[in-house]
Formats: structure tokens, C-alpha cells, sequence
């Protein structure tokens, strides 16, 4: 046995995650090129999200559009949550709400929304009330009514962060592509939810009734974005996969809370309320139902 191939195989192994699934990091010449794609990379690489196939309505022979949530304490959830400290973690490590908001912060995120009906949009000027709370001290209410100017150190300001969300909320449609023959899943909007900045710190408050969607993010014009930026891989730091991917391959667990039906698209909570149990067993009937129909469409 060659004892000098094993120990440098498990002295590689004991390399940070970070570091190994860096970009350039073996042709770097100074610690800057780490993570820096050359030019020739960028040009073998072709690196774009997949793109979606065209789809003529008529060839939908049936549809469905449920909302779902993504609960971020579920493990198999983690990766759209963590990292939510980025002090000590390199730049291209980031959870899916730091991406959010600083693309929308830059101006490359456009397609922001108040609700999941993306009708009305959103700046991150119009977003600041959700995402931020200032509060003025007693001896600050005293320096503006002595007629001084207010101090900075008398004023209190509370942002959200990655840490503070608790859940994402998704919004798609299965649909029956009759000329793939198959039942086919696209998802149109995310949102995450967070609880109100204005009662966050206030334990008299249900943290149950005290979550709101931040925003929702129109997810087709987001792929780029999303693609750009990756999630750790732990089986192989070397191949981290993107958000688009995650997101597309629906490499999470999410249980639906809405359908669209007669009663305004009513959530499930509406008409089966104060048992959580029989909500959960609501959720499985629709996702069952779903399930059925692409079997049904194959029953003549």
C-alpha cells in the first residue's frame, strides 16, 4: 500500500467545503483569483439556466394551480435557508433571501410583487416599511420637541435578515401536456415569509398570526439569477448545484395550503379551521388528486 497516496488523499479530504468548491482555486496565482472565472472558462463554459420548452394551450388538456409552503425548519429544507451568517463565509455562498434582496437592491430583479397574483409591483423603495423598522427613543421624542436635531444614537432600527425568515411560499401549476403525454409541474412565483417587522420582537404576539409574505419574485424572469447563484452540495463540494435547479427539480418538501376553486382560491385554513391534522390530510388529498388525474387521462 503507497501510505503517501492515502495521506494526501485524506489530507485533501479535510479541506474546507468552501474551499474546494471555489472556481479557479487550482489555477489561482494569488489568493484574489480564488473564485474568479477566467475568460476562457467563461466562454466554454456556455453556463445558462435550461430553458423552458414552449407550451401551446392547446395542448393543456388539464390544469391545477396550488400554492404550497416550504418550511425551512424541515432539514430537507435547509439549503434555501443557510448560510444566514456571512461574516466568515465566502462571497459566493449565499441563502436564497440574500439573493433576493440584494439583486433587488441592484436593480436586476424587477419583477416584484405584492401578492401571488402579480399585479401590482414592488421596488425596494416601496419594500423598506416590510423590511425595516425604525423606532425613535423617549430621549429622542425629547430632542425633537426641544426643537434640537435628532441624534442617531436615540433612534432604534431593525432589519430583516436571512435568519429571520421562516418559511417560503410557492405558487405553480400541474398541467397535462398531451403532446408530451405526461403531467408536468412549472413554478411561477416564491415568496418568503417572515414575521412582521413592526411586533418581531414582541412575545405577546402568536408567531403563527404574526407571519407576512415579504414579497413574491415572478420566478421565470428570476432564473438567470437564480442560476448564477449556487447552493452547497454536502454529497460533493466540488458540484454545487444552482437555486434554478433546486427550485425547477423541486429538490425540497412543500405542503399545499391553497387551490384554486370556486370560493376565491380560499386557503385551506379558511374551511378547516383549529385542526391541524385534518388540514395536513386535506393538503394529501389534493396532491393525490393531482396524482390521479395523470392515471385517469391513461384509463379509457
Amino acid at each position: 500500500m503507497n501510505w503517501k497516496n492515502v495521506l494526501i488523499a485524506g489530507a485533501l479530504a479535510l479541506l474546507p467545503a468552501s474551499m474546494v468548491a471555489q472556481a479557479n482555486i487550482l489555477n489561482a496565482k494569488k489568493p484574489e483569483e480564488i473564485g474568479v472565472k477566467t475568460e476562457e472558462k467563461k466562454i466554454l463554459d456556455n453556463d445558462a439556466p435550461l430553458e423552458y420548452g414552449y407550451v401551446d394551450d392547446r395542448d393543456i388538456l388539464w390544469s391545477k394551480t396550488v400554492w404550497e409552503v416550504i418550511d425551512l425548519d424541515e432539514r430537507v429544507n435547509f439549503p434555501l435557508y443557510y448560510p444566514i451568517d456571512t461574516v466568515d463565509i465566502g462571497a459566493d455562498r449565499r441563502s436564497l433571501y440574500d439573493v433576493f434582496i440584494k439583486n433587488i437592491k441592484n436593480g436586476k430583479l424587477t419583477d416584484v410583487y405584492v401578492d401571488s397574483y402579480f399585479t401590482e409591483k414592488r421596488n425596494f423603495g416601496d419594500l423598506a416599511a416590510t423590511l425595516q423598522k425604525i423606532d425613535t427613543t423617549d430621549l429622542g421624542y425629547e430632542q425633537i420637541n426641544a426643537g434640537e436635531q435628532l441624534s442617531e444614537e436615540f433612534v432604534n432600527r431593525r432589519d430583516l435578515t436571512a435568519a429571520d425568515i421562516e418559511e417560503y411560499r410557492i405558487k405553480g401549476i400541474w398541467y397535462f401536456d398531451k403532446r408530451q403525454g405526461e403531467l408536468k409541474y412549472r413554478m411561477l412565483g416564491i415568496a418568503p415569509v417572515a414575521p412582521d417587522v413592526n411586533f418581531i420582537d414582541d412575545e405577546s404576539m402568536d408567531p403563527a398570526d404574526n407571519k407576512v409574505e415579504l414579497f413574491w419574485v415572478w420566478l421565470p424572469s428570476a432564473r438567470q439569477i437564480l442560476h448564477d447563484a449556487k447552493v452547497f452540495n454536502q454529497r460533493n463540494s466540488a458540484q454545487p448545484i444552482s437555486f434554478d435547479m433546486l427550485l425547477n427539480a423541486r429538490r425540497f418538501n412543500g405542503v399545499i395550503y391553497r387551490e384554486d376553486n370556486v370560493h376565491g382560491d380560499r386557503v385551506i385554513q379558511d374551511y378547516i379551521a383549529d385542526n391541524a391534522l385534518f388540514q395536513l390530510l386535506e393538503a394529501n388529498r389534493i396532491k393525490e388528486t393531482i396524482r390521479d388525474r395523470e392515471q385517469d387521462m391513461w384509463a379509457y
